[in-house]
């Protein structure tokens, strides 16, 4: 089959590659008919996230339809079955599963004490991302095995397509968990810093969730155009000051909720910063880069919340610990759980609410995806959301 391979930094290829085998029980082989490329894919792609060894598949982003099923399936799945796959592979038994901690799920990743080392406990099995989180081949491919797959799905009617649904794998639950773990009230002005695919996804959750006003800060003109047309003020941070603009809108208290849809790679507009970032990076200092969440802790209103879906990976510098302390905030943040939120989310999809479709803004097949990896990645040709179709 063909996948999207990682060779090392920067380096993804379009290879021939064998075609995945059912080797456990509760496993099925999917083939995959949307797959897209996902922000945090960029962190691989650039190498910020360690354990990439050459091979490895890429893509946790992705649906398609049930081929084969093994013996321990149940019934639970069935060959021509239509499933998005979350990016968290869960065993749906241990105990975080049954609390609802998809993401931290204690049996599905199979690099366990690897993690271990690096976050102190392991987190769940993820797709395309790592060996750190299980080494699992990905879903930029024509075909997935799917591990604990009586779990690790979620069935769309045929009434929907693949572009509608095709996000509750990712990048809408994690929109709508940011905004959740928000604790969004009617009164609250809700900052959202980035404006890629999960930014846009966290803006109309929070809208959904009924804050008073969304805030977007970005510096990708149509993204903050997109922002704006799902019902959120703007904010260019090239152009004009953040704190400022902010003390503007909430008549100088701030936001109440702080949500940081960019994670490791953010890039600060005060150039001190940036370069003490980039050099703490180089000299290999810090691994990521924390100026939005340096941002967001002094510009949030006093016991506040902070929400940080962006991905983070080790090990940050300069952070002002004192005002989390001092101004009483509350700092939530998670790989999503997934499963949690799909039930009511597709519902919503369906009642049409929402149609998580509108942040495409390119389609292509498998073969033109190491092109658009560097595309999205260097923001080109206006890409915000990029579908690939094997």
């Amino acid at each position: 089959m063909r996948a999207l391979v990682w060779h090392g930094t920067q380096d993804i290829r379009c290879d021939t590659v064998p075609d995945p085998e059912i080797e456990d029980d509760r496993d099925a082989i999917i083939r995959v008919t949307s797959c897209a490329i996902c922000g945090s894919d960029l962190h691989l792609y650039d190498h910020f996230i360690p354990a990439m060894k050459k091979g490895d598949i890429m893509g946790h982003e992705f649906m398609g339809e049930v081929v084969e099923t093994g013996r321990g399936l149940n019934g639970t799945l069935k060959k021509g079955e239509r499933v998005v796959i979350p990016f968290t592979i869960i065993c749906g038994e241990c105990d975080q599963c049954k609390r609802g901690f998809f993401s931290v799920c204690e049996r599905s990743n199979r690099n366990r004490d690897m993690a271990a080392k690096v976050f102190g406990h392991g987190t769940a099995g993820l797709f395309g991302y790592s060996h750190l989180t299980g080494g699992y081949p990905g879903g930029q491919a024509e075909f997935v095995r799917v591990p604990f797959a009586d779990k690790t799905h979620i069935k769309v009617p045929d009434s929907l397509t693949d572009e509608q649904v095709l996000f509750l794998g990712d990048i809408f639950p994690t929109g709508w968990q940011a905004a959740v773990q928000a604790d969004i009230q009617p009164y609250d002005t809700v900052a959202i810093w980035g404006a890629g695919p999960v930014g846009q996804m966290a803006v109309r959750s929070a809208i959904l969730l009924g804050a008073k006003q969304v805030v977007c800060i970005d510096s990708v003109p149509e993204r903050l155009d997109m922002a704006r047309a799902g019902g959120a003020v703007i904010i260019d941070n090239s152009r004009e000051s953040v704190v400022e603009r902010l003390n503007e809108l909430t008549h100088g208290k701030g936001p109440e909720k702080c949500i940081d849809a960019v994670g490791m790679e953010a890039h600060s507009p005060r150039a001190v910063e940036q370069v003490f970032d980039r050099v703490k990076q180089a000299m290999m200092l810090e691994s990521d880069r924390a100026s939005v969440l340096r941002e967001m802790i002094y510009v949030c209103r006093p016991a506040g919340i902070l929400s940080i879906p962006g991905v983070y990976g080790g090990l940050v510098d300069k952070m002002p610990m004192g005002a989390v302390m001092n101004k009483g905030l509350t700092i939530r943040a998670a790989q999503t759980h997934v499963n949690r939120w799909t039930d009511d989310l597709l519902r919503r999809i369906e009642e049409g609410q929402i149609d998580p479709s509108f942040v495409i803004t390119h389609r292509a097949g498998l073969e033109q995806g190491p092109e658009l990896y560097r595309t999205f990645r260097d923001k080109q040709d206006n890409c915000i959301k990029v579908v690939l179709r094997p």
